[in-house]
This record gives structure tokens, sequence and C-alpha cells, in this order.
């Protein structure tokens, strides 16, 4: 199951959401601007940076769009 990080501020966010959505992909997306909550669980997987979109895929964390950011 891949889980997604968005903010609805990034257009990079918007991007890997259509680019996923485009190839039929299955996710959960986290919007952090409604779940705030989540901003620890992303700074976590990000070693501090808060930073959107992040890509959790199994043991692959892919952080920025296509892993740039």
């Amino acid at each position: 199951m891949i889980t997604l990080y968005t903010h609805p501020d990034c257009n990079y966010s918007v991007a890997l959401k259509d680019e996923l959505d485009n190839k039929g992909e299955t996710y959960k997306e986290i919007n952090l601007a409604l779940n705030p909550e989540e901003w620890d669980s992303l700074i976590k997987l990000t070693s501090g940076e808060r930073i959107t979109p992040v890509l959790v895929n199994g043991d692959t964390i892919e952080i920025g769009f296509h892993g740039i950011g």
C-alpha cells in the first residue's frame, strides 16, 4: 500500500497525485492541511524536513517529487 503525504499549497503534491491517478495506482493520501497531527510522522520519515510530497511504498521512502526536494 502506498501512502502519500501531501499539502494543497504544493504543486508537486498535485503533480504526483495526478501521476499516480493516471497510472491507476491505489494510495492513501494524508493531506497535512486537513491532518496537521501527521506532521510529526512526516518529519520522522524525512529526518526533520517539512517537505511534501512524501511517498511511502513499503520500505521505500521518496522525499519530494521523484526524490527531488
